[in-house]
């Protein structure tokens, strides 16, 4: 029983993480478009995943120290500004998306138009980081985000063409006339859907928090196996259930309430209540890592006093931060900017700032100086220098597939 809690973390990490709004709405996307052509990227982005958090995650664990505080201390207090920077923005932008897919969640199960709901939204993620303990946190809005499996379930009741879905998940069959360009930017983004920099952040500090140590490590390793790829299969069941209800209707993704529709075709409204659960779990597990991501950066960047654990007394230049990012999200909300637009844009701008994190932790993670004898090996170094490669190529691609596709219109 011990063990399977200790799972929590790493299901928080992924169904709130790999699971949040933006891989509902790009997958959904994606679905609709191009069915199960663009799968292979999912695969490879949880590869990728479990590569960066298991390296995090021990780097955490062995040096008792979490990301930002190593990235400063190995790069120098210049570079890791820099670093700082450039992730915390990405961070709000991804805060203000989870914040508003909450909003919009919680919308189509009232009624009550979305924009009421993002102040009490965001005032309920700032209470349960400031009230609620991190191991009820993770165990209840972990578990409750399973009810994604629901994507999974209305699936196999649509009763699709599973050669059809074969082939197009092998390549063999292309459902649709899009443009290379367009494939491959949203190739990039369900690779920054994937591999979003705040899952590290939140994964390494809770890490830390829990106070891991070299006890921990097979318990890290079996929470990101089992976490991620949870999170890839789930990620795989939205997309594919787009491409067998929108796809052929030639619907496209530009609301929740369309993510949500394959489900409901399939089962109606008890599916469409089961989901909603999930989608609200899911997406408010995400507001809480990425609201928690803002504060640990910035604090274990200038040496502050952070954790969840610490009274705002204790620790006040740590909540204040956090509460800082709430109100900025609610601010760019309220101004009636969408919600699943900043959400496509979260994605591709994640995939940008992603080597700023990984090429860190990748270096600290070879450093024996912190690791001692729990370095990288051989086997890990080859796969972390391929997806390294594959980092930067998402990285530099972004923009310019961003501008010539017109942000995949």
């Amino acid at each position: 029983m011990k063990g399977l809690l200790g799972l929590a973390l790493g299901i928080l990490t992924a169904i709130g993480g790999f699971v949040d709004i933006g891989d509902l709405v790009v997958s959904s996307v994606v679905g609709s478009r191009f069915g199960l052509n663009l799968a292979w990227v999912i695969v490879v982005g949880v590869i990728g995943i479990c590569l960066f958090a298991q390296m995090s995650g021990r780097v955490a664990a062995i040096s008792g120290r979490a990301s930002f505080e190593v990235i400063r201390e190995r790069l120098g207090p210049r570079a890791a500004l820099a670093n700082l920077a450039a992730s915390f923005l990405v961070n709000l932008l991804t805060v203000t998306a989870e914040v508003g897919g909450v909003a919009l969640a919680l919308q189509l199960a009232s009624s009550v138009n979305y924009l009421l709901w993002i102040p009490l939204a965001a005032f309920a993620v700032w209470l349960v980081v400031w009230r609620v303990k991190f191991k009820i946190m993770e165990n209840v809005i972990g578990f409750l985000g399973l009810c994604l499996v629901i994507f999974g379930v209305a699936l196999f009741m649509l009763h699709p063409n599973w050669n059809d879905l074969g082939g197009q998940a092998a390549g063999l069959v292309s459902p649709g006339s899009e443009k290379p360009a367009t494939y491959w930017y949203f190739a990039v983004g369900l690779f920054g859907a994937a591999m979003t920099p705040y899952e590290v952040f939140f994964y390494s500090s809770g890490a830390v928090e829990e106070k891991w140590g070299l006890k921990d490590l097979a318990q890290s390793r079996l929470n990101v196996l089992v976490g991620f790829p949870l999170g890839g299969l789930l990620s795989i069941s939205i997309a594919a259930a787009a491409a067998v209800v929108l796809l052929p209707a030639g619907i496209q993704v530009t609301s929740l309430s369309e993510v949500l529709l394959p489900v409901t075709e399939a089962g109606g409204k008890l599916f469409l209540a089961v989901l909603l659960i999930g989608v609200v779990a899911a997406v408010f597990g995400a507001a809480l890592e990425t609201t928690l991501s803002s504060g640990y950066m910035v604090a274990q960047f200038f040496g502050w006093t952070w954790g969840k654990f610490r009274r705002p007394v204790h620790a006040a230049r740590f909540h204040l931060v956090m509460i800082g990012v709430l109100l900025a999200g609610i601010g760019v909300l309220m101004t009636g900017a969408d919600p699943v637009q900043i959400t496509e844009y979260s994605v591709i701008f994640s995939a940008i700032a992603l080597p700023l994190t990984y090429i860190p932790i990748l270096i600290v993670a070879n450093d024996p100086e912190y690791m001692g004898e729990h370095v990288n090996g051989k086997l890990m170094n080859a796969a972390a220098i391929v997806y390294l490669v594959l980092i930067l190529a998402a990285s530099i691609a972004a923009i310019p597939l961003m501008i010539v596709t017109g942000a995949g219109a």
